[in-house]
């Protein structure tokens, strides 16, 4: 199994060992980055992963990651030096492993309330729970140590990928009675409320993603029955929308915030470069599964969900997509590289490795 001990990390011996020299990562979001919050919630099946085959490459077992190894969160806190981050509702959490962050992200989650409601902790409550860690260290370290690690913590957010695909596939009051743009501008407005609350906390470094080529991803090559194969337009027109207004709300969270610093990593165009050209990145197939059903393994039952049968590729290491919607371990080893320490128009301003420098 793969783990990082707590050993190989400088602390200082004080306040029971819990004070590191390593800037903390705290991470927001969805299914990309949801370390395994999932399965410690009674949630719906078809979010749930905690089954194989998903963990069969690296754990050897399901950790609740919707992959089948280690994540893009993962592989940044091995290049940070720092230990896995679990996920924040793991019951063993406490303070000694909070210093080096927590994983709030919650699979299915959006920016908007109104996301899969009821059946997942959407991002306003993920802060919430960041807000009881904030008061937790503080507590246990005394006001000063705890501004230390959260002023110098990276905070990573990937969300609105479930906001802007939910009204597609359910019923949205609020999608209804709204034009796209400002849907849109109530997702990207959701999230920088949540990146304003963190900012007063304490947080000054912020890592991004802009929305991932999903309208090209298997579900979308299925959800036109009379056009099998084509990428949604009405996906793409929302992410789109997405991803021409979202540097625009980061710039002025910059210039209005002192000592606000982020990296926005162009996800869009890394993914759909890697479902169009797989060989160029070492895989065989860009725009199927390798686990579901139907065409292009683009049905997730993957793993038996919901009791439905599944069909399972021989390698996973030729896959860009390990089920329908979410990414192989190998995917997500290219995606934290370009991450890290991408050029500054792949990753910028910053990338995540100058972000960790930096005091």
């Amino acid at each position: 199994m793969f783990l990082y001990t707590i050993s190989s990390i400088n602390c200082t011996e004080q306040h029971y060992n819990l004070v590191t020299d390593q800037a903390a990562l705290f991470v927001f979001g969805d299914s990309l980055f949801d370390a395994g919050n999932l399965k410690y919630r009674n949630s719906t099946s078809a979010f749930q992963s905690n089954f194989f085959p998903y963990g069969q490459t690296t754990f050897k077992f399901p950790t609740g990651r919707v992959s089948d190894g280690r994540l893009i969160t993962d592989f940044i806190a091995e290049k940070a030096w720092l230990p896995l981050i679990p996920p924040n509702l793991q019951p063993s959490n406490s303070n000694s492993q909070f210093t080096y962050g927590a994983n709030f992200a919650f699979g299915g989650a959006g920016a908007l309330v109104e996301t899969f409601p009821g059946m997942v902790i959407d991002l306003g409550t993920q802060l919430d729970s960041f807000k009881n860690v904030v008061r937790s260290l503080t507590y246990a370290l005394g006001d000063a140590e705890a501004k230390k690690i959260f002023s110098r913590a990276v905070y990573l957010f990937n969300i609105g990928g479930n906001d802007l695909v939910y009204p597609l596939v359910a019923n949205s009051s609020l999608f209804q009675s709204n034009t796209k743009e400002k849907f849109v501008d109530f997702v990207i407005g959701n999230t920088t409320a949540v990146v304003k609350e963190v900012y007063k906390m304490g947080g000054r470094k912020f890592g991004f993603l802009n929305m991932g080529a999903y309208e090209c991803a298997p579900p979308s090559l299925i959800l036109d029955p009379t056009n099998i194969g084509s990428c949604s337009k009405p996906v793409a027109e929302l992410i789109n929308l997405h991803n021409k207004k979202f540097p625009d709300a980061l710039n002025r969270l910059q210039r209005r915030l002192s000592g606000f610093r982020y990296a926005l990593h162009d996800y869009h165009t890394s993914l759909l470069d890697r479902i169009n050209n797989p060989s160029k990145y070492g895989f065989k197939v860009g725009n199927m599964g390798c686990c579901g059903s139907g065409p292009f393994r683009g049905i997730n039952t993957c793993g038996n969900r919901m009791g439905k049968s599944y069909d399972l590729c021989e390698n996973v290491t030729d896959y860009l997509f390990f089920d329908s919607s979410h990414l192989t371990e190998k995917a997500h080893r290219q995606f934290a590289e370009l991450i890290w320490s991408g050029p500054p128009n792949v990753t910028g301003p910053y990338n995540l490795k100058t972000l960790f420098e930096l005091n």
